[in-house]
């Protein structure tokens, strides 16, 4: 059964911060950590012991999320997947096995000479401890190293969740997927949007209330940079209050629109964020952007942007 993630459209840049409101935390951040209009850019200042140098990230540490290539893959599954390890690429993070059982999925990994060492897969809602350990074996079948829920945040009208109850019944089921996991040998993690960042009806976040109420043994986080920004939150802060939990990170690059872009044409400076990476607990590096060969001022060839995010 193809356990194929549905994703969401990318936000508007005004929801939940508007551009003005990004710039005005882009001037905040720059101010904070020393740069000029680099949201965390290389001349930060950063502790001594954390200066970002000139040593790159270790190749069979670099992924990237295949959503950014779902067109390709659609099109062409075997050609795309030799095309990333012709790029360089050692490992992947799957989204659905497109259209294939996880063994066909596998067997074409196999043949490309990748790894899927991680997957995105929604836990049940309501839990239903059956279907996610048969989730879970999939998984294994691929296998994958580690297995991340991919989005919350909206509620069945579509609007952002402001109940604070609800972010904890997430947390408890978190907790449960995450023990499920564990016994089928994966490490289970979260990954966010920035709408774990609004303020809920109390005041706190539900980050913080998932932060607080997961077990870390049972669940770890999957830290999208780019979410974290477009939520008014710098990932160093993040990572610094929640050191050793953020196992993996979504490098994605952010316009001064408030839209995506490819790494390193944008402005978020990756090297200070990276030079966290064992305060951090960081994995692995994936890369990923959601609008890739989709958007007006996407590349038309999501290739180009995985070359790019893999350089």
């Amino acid at each position: 059964m193809d356990q194929q993630t549905t994703r969401p459209e990318p936000a508007p840049a005004s929801e939940p911060v508007s551009r003005r409101g990004l710039l005005r935390a882009a001037t905040v951040s720059a101010a904070a950590v020393g740069t000029t209009g680099v949201l965390g850019g290389p001349a930060s200042a950063a502790p001594a012991e954390h200066r970002p140098g000139r040593r790159r990230v270790p190749v069979d540490r670099i992924s990237i999320q295949l959503y950014t290539l779902r067109d390709q893959l659609a099109a062409d599954l075997t050609g795309t997947l030799a095309e990333l390890r012709r790029i360089g690429y050692r490992r992947v993070e799957h989204a659905g096995f497109v259209g294939r059982t996880a063994a066909q999925f596998r067997a074409a990994l196999d043949a490309a000479g990748l790894r899927a060492t991680s997957g995105h897969t929604g836990i049940p809602q309501p839990f239903d401890a059956a279907a996610w350990e048969r989730a879970l074996a999939d998984a294994n079948v691929v296998g994958c190293q580690k297995i991340v829920h991919p989005y919350f945040g909206r509620g069945a009208d579509g609007r952002p969740i402001r109940d604070p109850a609800v972010y904890r019944a997430l947390a408890r089921d978190l907790n449960r997927a995450g023990r499920l996991a564990e016994r089928a040998g994966l490490d289970f993690g979260y990954h966010n949007h920035q709408l774990e960042f609004v303020p809920l009806t109390d005041g706190s976040t539900g980050f913080e209330i998932l932060a607080e109420q997961t077990d870390p043994r049972l669940v770890h986080f999957e830290l999208d940079l780019y979410w974290a920004w477009r939520g008014a939150h710098d990932p160093v802060d993040v990572i610094r209050a929640h050191r050793g939990r953020i196992r993996q990170v979504h490098v994605k690059d952010l316009d001064v629109e408030g839209g995506f872009a490819d790494l390193g044409t944008g402005v978020i400076g990756f090297g200070r964020i990276f030079a966290h990476e064992r305060e951090a607990g960081i994995e692995e590096y994936i890369v990923e952007r959601d609008d890739a060969g989709t958007a007006p001022r996407a590349p038309a060839d999501a290739l180009d942007t995985a070359r790019v995010g893999f350089n």
